[in-house]
């Protein structure tokens, strides 16, 4: 019986551990790879998705869903199309949009994680200039 109880506790114990090691999709964040572009067409943004447990990018993530809006400039209805590019660096993300006019744009964006039940969310602001 001894043995048994012994048994289940270590059971149990890693179970929890397994389970305090797995990441959660708020272990994740976008990152612009550089926030300040120049307005026009076919812009090419980067972002970098990282694991925040790690601080080291995440490679081979589904990208699931994009919008590119100024939202930060209160104009969510000014959107603009965006086409996903190949990748140059893992962990690193691009798309071609259009940032038609000076100011702030966002970036929303969905993912998922390989081995990650959740769908990790998140955006990141990128200021056009002229």
């Amino acid at each position: 019986m001894l043995k048994f109880t012994r048994i289940a506790a270590l059971a149990a114990v890693m179970s929890l551990a397994a389970s305090a090691a797995s990441a959660a999709a708020g272990d994740y964040v976008f990152e612009a790879v550089n926030a300040d572009m120049k307005k026009g067409d076919d812009v090419t943004v980067a972002v970098r998705l990282i694991n925040k447990r790690s601080g080291k990018p995440v490679p081979d993530a589904v990208i699931i869903r994009t919008r590119v809006d100024m939202a930060p400039d209160g104009m969510a209805e000014m959107q603009s199309r965006v086409t996903p590019l190949p990748a140059k660096e893992p962990g690193v993300y691009a798309f071609k949009t259009d940032l038609p006019m000076a100011g702030r744009y966002q970036l929303s964006l969905s993912a998922k994680v390989q081995g990650e039940p959740e769908t990790v969310t998140g955006s990141v602001v990128i200021k056009a200039a002229k």
